[in-house]
Parts: C-alpha cells; structure tokens; sequence
C-alpha cells in the first residue's frame, strides 16, 4: 500500500453528541487508491494548525484552547466506502483539546493535508470463526470499521461487539436503539453495552461484560479471536483476560505521536521479547497500532 502526502476535501462534519463527531473527508487520485485499501485499525496524521477556533468554546477546553497546534494529530477511520475513483473516509473524533476542537469547524468543501494510510491494522486469521468486538469510549471508531469489513470478507463469522463507557452521553454512537449502537446493528453484529453508573445496559466495566460471555458461551478458544481499542487500563484488563481464557486477542494501542512514520521515536510501546525476560520498545506508529495482546508490556 502506498501511504503519502495527500490532500483530501470535506465532506460534512456532523456532530453526533455533546462531544463527539463525524468527520468525512473525500479523496481523488492516487489519494484515493491508497484509502481505499487501507484496513481497520489504520490511521491518518491531519495537519490542523490553520484551523479555526469556534466561536463558542466549552468552558473545559477554554485553557488547551489557547495552546497552538504544531504537530499533527493521528486518527483512525470508522468507515472507508470506495467507489469509481473517489474514496470517502469517516474519522469519529472527540473534543479533547485544542486539535480536536479546532476540528469542530472544518467546513464541506475545505480542504486538509493528510499523511497516511499510516501504521498496521488488525489481522483476521483464517481459522478463526468467532470475532469479540470491545471497545471502551473512542475506541468504537476502528471496530466499527472492522465490523463492517468482516461483515464483507468473512460473512461466515460470528460477529459480537462489547461496548463501554463510563455513562450514556459518553458512548460515541449517533443512535442507539434498544441498547444496539446503531453503527454495529447496521451490519448485523449484536452488541452488549455496558455503562460505569448503569444509565444504559449493564452497569459496570465492558471487561466484565466480556469474562461473562466467555464464561457462559462453551466455545473452542482457538475459534475465537478478540478485537480490542480503548483506554489503556481496558486494555491491561483485555490481556489478562486474554491470557486467562487462551483466547488470541489484537489490541489497538495508543501513543502521543508527532511524525506517524517511526522517525521521532516518540510513540514507544514495551514489548516482550518472546523465549526471555527481556522487553523491547517497538513504535506505536510503525510497528502497531494493533499488538498482539501476549507481547504488550503494562505498567499502570
């Protein structure tokens, strides 16, 4: 796949909840070649430092407002749909700081300088033929993205999503109904949601959610395969749940990450070094997002 410098154009920028939205960015040309085969679990660096600030700024993001964007900001992509010679890709974003809220006012038809398809995404193994889909908060946007390429690829799959946050206003999803995030139930993919304070689903952590199912559902491990991405405490939780249950398990990590293509060094994950007790650092950017679950070092 050929990742570069491209520019690509907006197509709408939606909001979908108190903080969140969807942005979708249209590319032409060898741009649009290059997404169009990019994977779930890959990601983009945008350039925002000639972005605006909106007019009204939330009272928790007045101070990081004032802060000026240099580097660019990685995000990864909840749907990619390729057709002719366009592609369009949707980023679900946050309003975290002064990039993201800068985001909040990019316009149809506004243009943006991308580096990417950048990093490596998930891998589906042949032989697996059960997928676990959990996410906490933010991290839905790549396994929806996921969701839909297995709904494509791999229509034999039995496809299931855990969904996590600490309240309702926190779940990242435009429509939610009878507790099936809308984003998932479009391709078939049933979902359990669970909040911290119990407004919506289970109350509790999606982790629990997930030692449950595998508890009470009797299925062969080496049939199952387990896609995580969310706050790094979930995913320690994911990897002793992994290891507890001998379940294989990719997990999408995240790093402050200033060039996306392993130059700076700045995106270091430790790593173990199989057959020793030995760790290595490997680059978030470059060498993951997306680790296998065994080798991730936490320190937490």
């Amino acid at each position: 796949m050929n990742k570069g410098f491209f520019t690509a154009v907006v197509s709408s920028n939606k909001r979908i909840g108190e903080r969140f939205y969807r942005l979708k960015l249209g590319f032409t040309g060898g741009a649009a070649k290059a997404f169009a085969k990019a994977g779930p679990g890959q990601f983009a660096q945008l350039d925002l430092s000639k972005t605006t600030l909106p007019k009204d700024i939330p009272n928790y993001l007045l101070d990081a407002s004032e802060r000026n964007v240099l580097l660019r900001r990685p995000f990864s992509f909840c749907d990619i749909t390729a057709k002719n010679d366009k592609t369009m890709v949707e980023i679900l974003y946050c309003t975290v700081g002064p990039a993201s809220l800068r985001m909040t006012t990019l316009s149809k038809g506004v243009s943006v300088n991308i580096i990417g398809p950048l990093g490596n995404g998930f891998v589906v193994p042949e032989n697996k033929r059960i997928a676990l889909l959990v996410c906490g908060g933010m991290g839905a946007g790549p396994l929806i993205h996921l969701a839909k390429t297995l709904k494509k690829s791999r229509p034999d799959m039995e496809v299931t999503a855990f969904v996590g946050a600490k309240t309702t206003k926190e779940l990242p999803f435009e429509e939610i109904r009878k507790s099936q995030p809308a984003d998932f139930a479009r391709y078939g993919v049933k979902s359990f949601v669970s909040t911290d304070d119990g407004s919506l689903g289970v109350r509790g952590l999606v982790t629990y959610c997930l030692a449950e199912w595998l508890d009470e559902n009797k299925r062969a491990v080496e049939d199952i395969i387990i896609y995580s991405c969310g706050p790094e405490m979930m995913l320690a939780r994911m990897a002793e749940i992994a290891r507890k249950y001998n379940v294989d398990c990719q997990m999408s990590m995240e790093r402050m990450m200033a060039c996306g293509i392993g130059v700076c060094q700045s995106c270091a994950v430790e790593c173990k070094v199989a057959g020793s007790k030995g760790t290595v650092y490997k680059l978030c950017c470059k060498d993951g997002p997306v680790f296998e679950s065994k080798e991730v070092v936490f320190r937490l």
